[in-house]
């Protein structure tokens, strides 16, 4: 019988500086805007399957199964999907943690499929323990997460990562602006917000305000705005539903709403971006 005995050397481990804040699970299924926004916080994105784009500053870069994208904090970024072959993707925010990638980009994108095995048994675990919220889950995730970015930087010679101060906000306005950047189009109002955050309302929209610079209102209409010029620009929905997809309770709402943010009308908008340049 043959053995082999590998002794392990215990040397001094720096803590890890990462902290897991949430998962996301999305599949495109051709009712989904999604909209340029920021985060004081890393993103890690697995492509489960599908085809699209991710935006970075309003630059299209092209993504597909098994493509792992990493997004350093306060990046403008969005996702895009092929419509008829869908994107599915799982992303983890991460507090704590900075990339550093060669050219001084703030983003990369690479194709892991000879670890597609690895990669997608990390990401899926991760996911399923965040679901099912079984005893010491956390605990579960964190080294997972920890053992995630291990397995990429060494996958990846020229990417290191580094501890860095990020952002701090309050967690219950983080959790808020992402709820209304997901849910927009749901009938949302200030106690909605309070009820999720279990926050006094007042207490609420002046936190709110003071870390964002808006209110969560005025934000969740912002939102809404840039919604309906994304469906005005590119469908054919009439008026009335592309204020009823947009998250607007009435069409007379939403066109006062248009006018004041826009200085025009829905209608108005529209032609503005179907006429040919230079007319």
């Amino acid at each position: 019988m043959g053995i082999s005995r590998y002794l392990f050397t215990r040397g001094e481990v720096e803590p890890f500086p990462a902290k897991l804040l949430y998962i996301t699970y999305s599949k495109y299924e051709h009712d989904w805007y999604s909209l340029p926004h920021t985060h004081p916080f890393t993103e890690l994105c697995y492509i489960l399957r599908g085809k699209g784009a991710y935006l970075f500053e309003g630059r299209p870069f092209p993504v597909q199964k098994d493509d792992f994208i990493i997004v350093n904090p306060n990046v403008s970024h969005t996702e895009t999907s092929d419509r008829n072959i869908p994107l599915e993707y799982i992303i983890l925010g991460v507090e704590g943690l900075n990339f550093s990638f060669r050219q001084n980009r703030e983003h990369v994108i690479f194709n892991c499929k000879e670890d597609h095995v690895d990669f997608s048994f990390l990401m899926n675990t991760l996911l399923s323990e965040m679901e099912e919220k079984k005893p010491n889950y956390e605990r579960i995730c964190q080294n997972l997460l920890e053992v995630l970015i291990v397995r990429l930087t060494r996958r990846r010679a020229s990417l290191t990562f580094e501890a860095v101060p990020t952002v701090q906000s309050s967690q219950e306005c983080l959790k808020l602006k992402q709820y209304i950047d997901a849910n927009y189009n749901q009938n949302i109002t200030l106690d909605t917000l309070a009820k999720i955050s279990h926050l006094n309302k007042y207490y609420l929209v002046h936190t709110f305000t003071k870390r964002f610079g808006d209110s969560p209102m005025n934000y969740l209409c912002s939102v809404r705005i840039q919604a309906s010029k994304e469906l005005l620009a590119s469908t054919n929905h009439s008026i009335t539903e592309v204020a009823q997809c947009s998250g607007f309770s009435s069409q007379s709402y939403f066109a006062q709403c248009f006018q004041k943010h826009c200085g025009m009308t829905a209608s108005a908008y529209r032609k503005s971006c179907r006429e040919p340049k230079g007319k």
